[in-house]
């Protein structure tokens, strides 16, 4: 079978992929995504409602508007230095505003920290109280003292926040950061010294623009947004744009899941404790300098007599989406785990997850045994090519019996002219001679075809490949080769396997097939060179094959046409 007919079954695969797609997305359960509202419009975000859940008391007192004066005031920044990252945060509500991640870099100065927090993308982590006369994201709260490094021989390091006493209610937010760990706890404790029962809700949410990160290939789409996640409904994207018009769906009350804001590579999460009643959210924030959304969680606090503590602790991911880190955090907490069941699934795997999955623990696995992204790439497609060597050397086989036809099939066209029924035949016949199957250079083909782009999702989204040199120029895989030079191999060995490849009868058709190496090349420079670098090495290695292929058959034609001289 000639490219241009795989070409056709590719497209067409991918339209049924595509329509596949839209049905499910048209058929989802039609959710509210406005579970909560507003009872505050001044400058910052707003403070959710929640919708009362059965095992909370029936009444919650009402968060009072906010005075401007308040929310106009700047909160001092407080940075706490761990080994993982700087965090920032606010004495205005005690936000965190800043999240510099030591280990990864900015895509554009490789010399500067990447931060995921920041005030560019008006990307904030916040959380607060739903009561009367109770801390929220807007309070100033004073700094208690302490450490602001973890110290060599320390676990773990706390940040506590102070709010203003109100009629005998202290509440402090502490800020718990652990060694070797993205996980954040945020704790709010609440004495009350008041005569009444303390009633209320804590909220956490993320707020952040609509803009994708700095770097992104607009050759590659990568879901930026809100995410949440429940075992009843499992893993739902909210799309910004979905947001913006209300019409996002999705299921906004559990006692299970977790809500995050999603990037290439990085993730936020806030993820409640198991089986605590929860309900999840997503609006427009329109107090800043350009478009935002919120997307955040609420879940109840105990009921606090007076004269009495208590507490409530929701753990905050802020990191890369390292698989590894992912699974971990997805086991139980009697596991070792924070319980979100489903975290792994942010890693984007696109449609194929079920294979790209175990593809990228394979490559993960030889990386332990070679140490270097670049070659694990490699080895990892020469192992994808042998076990496919069956299949792909009957696909080779039934190409190169095809190339050693091509002139008779093109005598048989000048011969019968514009009857095509009779050049059906006689080509169907001239098949039937030698043995060929038309098909067999396609079906091949179209069972690996899932194999080949499960691999190219889990080469996209991998954050290990960012920031990961391989030889020589290559010194980021997630980014453009600076030279062009696997580009330009790879647009060389797609012209060989061209000419490797049956010449289509018709002239138009055999100037199409010498131009797409062109076309589908030119794409490649702008792809993360860690994904020329996994094609570059497959096209080798079917040049190889193919060339060895059709050696061999010609040898075996010539000795057959000898044999009959």
């Amino acid at each position: 079978m000639d490219n241009r007919r795989l070409i056709l079954l590719l497209v067409f695969s991918f339209s049924l992929v595509m329509l596949w797609d839209a049905w499910q997305k048209y058929n989802q359960p039609n959710v509210s995504a406005q579970p909560t509202t507003a009872t505050a419009s001044t400058n910052g975000s707003s403070i959710p409602v929640p919708s009362v859940p059965s095992s909370t008391p029936a009444t919650v007192p009402a968060m009072p508007l906010i005075p401007p004066s308040a929310t106009a005031t700047k909160g001092e920044l407080i940075s706490v230095k761990t080994d993982l990252f700087v965090v920032d945060v606010s004495t205005q509500g005690g936000d965190i505003v800043g999240l510099e991640l030591n280990r990864y870099k900015e895509v554009n100065n490789k010399e500067k920290n990447f931060s995921l927090f920041d005030a560019k993308h008006q990307y904030v982590a916040q959380s607060g109280l739903i009561g009367e006369g109770l801390p929220n994201h807007k309070t100033m709260f004073s700094v208690a003292g302490g450490k602001r490094e973890l110290a060599p021989e320390a676990n773990s390091i706390q940040l506590r926040l102070e709010a203003p006493s109100l009629n005998g209610v202290k509440v402090a937010k502490i800020y718990t950061f652990t060694r070797g760990s993205y996980l954040i706890n945020v704790s709010y404790e609440i004495d009350n010294g008041s005569q009444k029962d303390v009633v209320a809700h804590a909220y956490y949410q993320l707020q952040r623009d609509t803009v994708t990160p700095d770097g992104e290939n607009s050759m590659v789409s990568t879901f930026t947004g809100p995410a949440v996640y429940t075992e009843q409904e499992k893993y739902q994207k909210i799309d910004f744009t979905d947001i913006e018009k209300g019409k996002a769906k999705f299921n906004s009350k559990a006692d299970n899941g977790w809500m995050a804001m999603v990037q290439h590579y990085f993730v936020s999460a806030w993820i409640p404790p198991e089986k605590l009643a929860r309900e999840f959210y997503v609006r427009k924030f329109e107090g800043g300098a350009k478009p935002a959304m919120t997307a955040g969680v609420i879940v109840p606090t105990p009921v606090i007599a007076p004269g009495a503590k208590g507490s409530q602790t929701v753990a905050l991911y802020a990191g890369p989406q390292t698989q590894s880190t992912l699974d971990q955090l997805a086991r139980p907490v009697a596991e070792g785990g924070a319980g979100a069941q489903g975290l792994p699934l942010v890693v984007d795997y696109g449609w194929l997850t079920i294979v790209a999955a175990p593809i990228f623990w394979c490559l993960e696995f030889i990386h332990k045994l070679v140490g270097n992204w670049g070659w694990a790439i490699v080895l990892l497609t020469i192992g994808i090519k042998a076990l496919f060597f069956p299949l792909s050397a009957a696909s080779y086989k039934s190409m190169a019996k095809m190339k050693a036809i091509t002139p008779r099939l093109t005598a048989l066209k000048e011969r019968c002219g514009d009857d095509k029924q009779k050049l059906n035949m006689e080509m169907m016949k001239l098949y039937k001679t030698e043995k060929i199957n038309p098909l067999g250079g396609c079906l091949p083909i179209v069972i690996q075809i899932p194999v080949f782009i499960a691999l190219y999702w889990a080469l996209l989204g991998a954050v290990e490949m960012r920031d990961a040199p391989w030889v020589l120029w290559i010194h980021d895989l997630s980014s453009q080769d600076p030279f062009y030079i696997l580009p330009v191999i790879m647009m060389a060995t797609m012209l060989i396997q061209t000419k490797l490849n049956p010449t289509p009868p018709d002239p138009i058709q055999a100037k199409v097939m010498m131009v797409m190496p062109f076309v589908f090349g030119g794409m490649f420079f702008f792809f993360p060179s860690g994904l020329v670098l996994y094609w570059v090495v497959n096209n080798t290695l079917s040049i190889a094959q193919q060339w060895q292929i059709t050696r061999m058959i010609e040898r075996g034609g010539k000795a057959a046409n000898d044999a009959k001289a």
